[in-house]
């Protein structure tokens, strides 16, 4: 036994849970990746260089999930759908592209267009719209119904408009994206299971 080489897994070896559901299975483009105890079930799509990290889970059941390319999705969020529709749409969760969603977020039955921003524990919820550039300060509760505007910053429990940031401002949090597109390629590079 002492003499035995330890088997390591290879990075392609630690892979996250995906499971079909009555007939709809996971999407993922080639160049995204999923980071290990992430679950992915039924009818959900992840585009290019998207990444959805640790102990995340996006449940298609109902509804479809649709994530654009670019996406981060952080450890611990939750993604999921309703059935029916409000307002004339469907209760599927739409991500845009470039959006960022901070760790331990829920997401639910909502759109988010290009570059929103989801902070850290924050919830939208059904029929919800942060439209593009808008942000959702961590800890926030977006209600049903909701839209927030282009670039608009909304805090609290429920949310309400704070400012419009300005360009300046929103670029900085812009590079959120670009950050984890890099991270994702360094982790699908060397991320190594022990045992």
């Amino acid at each position: 036994m002492a003499d035995e080489a330890i088997r390591l897994p290879s990075p392609r070896e630690a892979t996250p849970c995906l499971f079909a559901f009555e007939g709809k299975t996971p999407r993922i483009h080639e160049t995204a990746w999923v980071a290990p105890g992430a679950v992915i079930i039924g009818d959900v799509e992840i585009g290019a260089e998207s990444n959805v990290w640790f102990n995340c889970g996006l449940r298609g059941d109902d509804n479809a999930i649709r994530i654009g390319a670019r996406c981060n999705i952080q450890d611990g969020t939750v993604i999921h759908v309703n059935s029916g529709e409000i307002q004339g749409r469907p209760l599927a969760t739409l991500i845009g592209d470039d959006v960022s969603i901070g760790h331990a977020a829920i997401i639910h039955a909502c759109t988010l267009a290009n570059r929103a921003f989801v902070g850290m524990g924050a919830v939208v919820l059904d029929g919800a719209v942060i439209e593009e550039g808008g942000m959702l300060a961590a800890g926030a509760l977006l209600a049903p119904g909701k839209r927030i505007g282009p670039n608009e910053l909304w805090t609290g429990r429920p949310a309400r408009l704070a400012r419009v940031m300005s360009p300046e401002e929103r670029a900085q949090w812009a590079l959120t994206a670009v950050h984890y597109v890099r991270l994702a390629r360094r982790f699908r590079a060397t991320l190594t299971p022990l045992g």
